[in-house]
């Protein structure tokens, strides 16, 4: 249920103040603290794993004068901005005043100023703000009830104009208009009732558009010289998840496109939609190709990337070979504010870039360390490096325990019928581990940490939660399992129609692998996940009610009938995707699989411990979903546990809530798996959170 990176751009995709009852009550459900032994490994608070981070999301503006960044205003993330000389952002103020729900998605208008989205509650029905940074006035540039904003296209030839896709019309299509950011003017340029995205061009024209089909085949049509949308091609069911257009370069007579036509490993061209002559511009035979680098006003390629394990990048424009050499030399080198260099080298991506090309934003990450952020200073016109200037680590508190971190080691596990899974695996820093033998000294309680998506990946990074549960004592598992994205059209058609099967099989096998390797205790196995992850681990529950010992459900769908009867208005235009890939709602032989593979059917089979995580205003994973199951097991006296969150949405982005909701898993899985608990204090742990308990396991309120 989350969106993929660049992919699945129009479906859906991920998963990342007042307490309700009384603090006797949430006491009665989450404080039954156990004693733990002491371990050599120093415990780290929970609060610096799931604090907001200090400072995060640097970027410059278009004309290299300003950056701006997110942090904390009173708990809550804003947007900042300063000057570009200010690089270590000492004299950085606000510029925006959210006082309840964390700022996420910001970027630069090509006249310098910013431009933000946000929901309320976690509803997605996200409105388009900008801030004059002379006035310092705020503008709700879509001033509309329930509706949903897209930018489709800023252009840096009309820096006061962009073009957005808008619901105001209809729920279920957007319509695209013209937006002066300067006065507000709005203008409508292409009323739609059949296409799901739109590609424009540097002169914001619209040149490409995709039209879903019953068949899951999308059809994509450009534009003709009178303005006439033409058919171009139908792209096969096999390979609609990983086609579509990306842009064009700045004179318009090239598109750049991925797909997977003729090829299993989806591939970028350029294209001149006139002749449909198509250049091959990066493939890999490893992995999807996942990302492409632009020239900021060419909009020439430069460097794409794959990611199998981790991420790589290949240089397709000399002009920045001496850049890239130059800055992954920098990563090796990189020490952190205790002076130590990393355990392992530093990877780096380029955040934003002036139109000039002299400065970027840099972000260097690997798995043991928080992101840092440089400004990199180089000739635009030989293309030397001349300056990498340290500006903020996001996380400092976890920077001071990088020692007491772990490394996210990637994995092959073989499927029962022999595909390949690449994995993630961590476990904690204290157990002895070789180079060629990933094995503790004796068996540990596991967790099985499920993605979302299902179209999604996991990927080698700094996993706060691999990091937080490996200090709590776990091996911790994470499996790209048939379905997942990154690894060719057949990777993915592998998972259609088997949730609930061969995609559950693969988690399976991953578990039977590490109890086979003793990394895991086949006592003490929990499966833990999001949107996705939460139906896998209901149907661990369900379908496998031996296999673990316990499962954590965050917004998870329980019944998948409901599940795609509810879908938001604008997902439906693109419902084939369901039907083609997780069963056809429309055929009595579809539901019935459907009720086949949905964890409601089967939930008089639990008899494992289960918390539920639920945010009330969840436009993708309904409340509904949760309410079914946990009625179901009141009704059939199985012990249950849910929290219901009443400000947010498909996952917790509120600070208090993301502290509270895993100081409660953490309990949890320390009560039935035995791993390492720092206490819950409900003053300290839920302060600011806004939940409720809707069911305990020993009152069984019903909700």
């Amino acid at each position: 249920m989350k969106k993929t990176a660049i992919f699945l751009k129009n479906l859906h995709a991920v998963l990342i103040g007042i307490i309700l009852l009384s603090t006797a009550i949430i006491t009665t459900a989450f404080a039954t603290t156990t004693t733990i032994e002491a371990k050599k490994t120093p415990l780290i608070p929970r609060k610096v794993f799931f604090a907001n981070p200090e400072k995060t999301a640097a970027s410059i503006s278009h004309d290299g004068t300003k950056i701006a960044f997110l942090a904390p205003v009173n708990g809550v993330l804003n947007i900042w901005v300063t000057d570009s000389n200010d690089v270590n952002l000492s004299h950085a103020k606000p510029i925006t005043q959210e006082k309840k729900r964390d700022l996420l998605n910001y970027s630069w208008s090509f006249n310098n100023n910013i431009i933000y989205t946000q929901d309320q509650n976690g509803d997605e029905n996200s409105h388009l703000y900008y801030v004059d940074l002379k006035t310092n006035e705020i503008k709700d540039l879509t001033p509309f009830p329930k509706i949903k904003v897209g930018i489709v296209k800023m252009s840096s030839k009309f820096p006061n104009e962009l073009l957005i896709a808008l619901n105001n019309r209809d729920p279920q299509w957007h319509d695209v208009y013209r937006l002066n950011i300067i006065t507000g003017k709005l203008t409508l340029i292409e009323k739609n009732d059949q296409f799901v995205s739109f590609i424009a061009d540097e002169n914001l024209q619209l040149r490409v558009a995709k039209k879903p089909t019953v068949a899951n085949s999308p059809e994509f049509y450009t534009k003709d010289a009178t303005g006439q949308w033409q058919f171009y091609e139908r792209v096969p069911f096999e390979d609609a998840l990983l086609t579509h257009f990306i842009g064009f370069d700045q004179t318009g007579t090239i598109a750049y496109k991925i797909e997977t036509l003729h090829r299993d490993k989806a591939a970028i061209y350029a294209v001149n939609l006139s002749t449909r002559k198509k250049t091959l511009l990066a493939a890999s035979t490893k992995a999807d190709c996942s990302d492409l680098l632009l020239h900021p006003v060419k909009l020439t390629p430069q460097a794409f990337a794959i990611e199998y394990d981790k991420v790589e990048w290949t240089i397709l424009d000399p002009a920045i070979k001496q850049d890239f050499s130059y800055l992954k030399n920098a990563g090796t080198n990189i020490h952190d504010s205790n002076n130590r260099k990393s355990s392992s080298e530093l990877a780096f991506s380029i955040v934003s870039r002036t139109l000039a090309d002299d400065k970027w934003i840099l972000h260097y990450y690997n798995d043991t360390n928080p992101s840092r952020f440089y400004l990199y200073e180089r000739d635009p016109k030989t293309g030397t490096p001349q300056r990498l200037t340290f500006m903020f680590t996001a996380l400092p508190t976890i920077e001071k325990h990088s020692e007491s971190l772990a490394p996210m080691r990637p994995i092959i596990i073989e499927a029962r019928d022999g595909l390949k899974l690449l994995s993630y695996l961590t476990l904690p820093p204290t157990k002895t581990i070789t180079s060629s033998v990933i094995t503790p000294n004796t068996p540990l309680p596991m967790v099985l940490l499920v993605h979302g998506g299902p179209w999604a990946r996991d990927s080698w990074r700094l996993n706060i939660r691999h990091q937080w549960l490996a200090n709590r004592g776990y091996a911790v598992l994470s499996v790209n399992y048939r379905g997942s994205t990154g690894f060719g059209k057949s990777f993915i058609s592998a998972g259609n129609n088997e949730w609930g099967r061969k995609m559950h099989r693969d988690l399976i096998d991953a578990v039977n692998w590490a109890i086979g390797q003793k990394i895991a205790d086949p006592q003490k196995v929990a499966i833990v996940g999001g949107s996705y992850g939460g139906y896998a681990a209901l149907s661990g529950l369900t379908l496998t009610p031996n296999v673990f010992n316990c499962g954590v459900s965050i917004v998870g769908p329980s019944n998948l009938i409901t599940l795609l009867k509810s879908v938001p208005e604008y997902w439906k235009p693109d419902i084939a995707i369901f039907k083609k890939r997780v069963g056809n709602i429309d055929t009595a032989a579809g539901r019935k699989m459907l009720r086949e593979r949905s964890p409601l059917t089967y939930a008089d089979r639990i008899k494992k411990p289960l918390l539920i995580l639920q945010g009330e205003h969840d436009p993708r994973v309904k409340k509904t979903e949760s309410d079914q199951i946990a009625a179901k097991m009141v009704k059939k006296n199985i012990p249950v546990t849910y929290v219901l969150y009443h400000d947010e949405g498909h996952g917790f982005v509120r600070e208090p809530n993301r502290c509270s909701s895993n100081a409660i898993i953490e309990e949890f899985l320390a009560k039935n798996l035995g791993g390492y608990l720092e206490p819950i204090n409900p003053k300290v742990d839920f302060a600011g959170a806004n939940f409720s308990v809707v069911i305990d396991d020993k009152q069984q309120k019903k909700p």
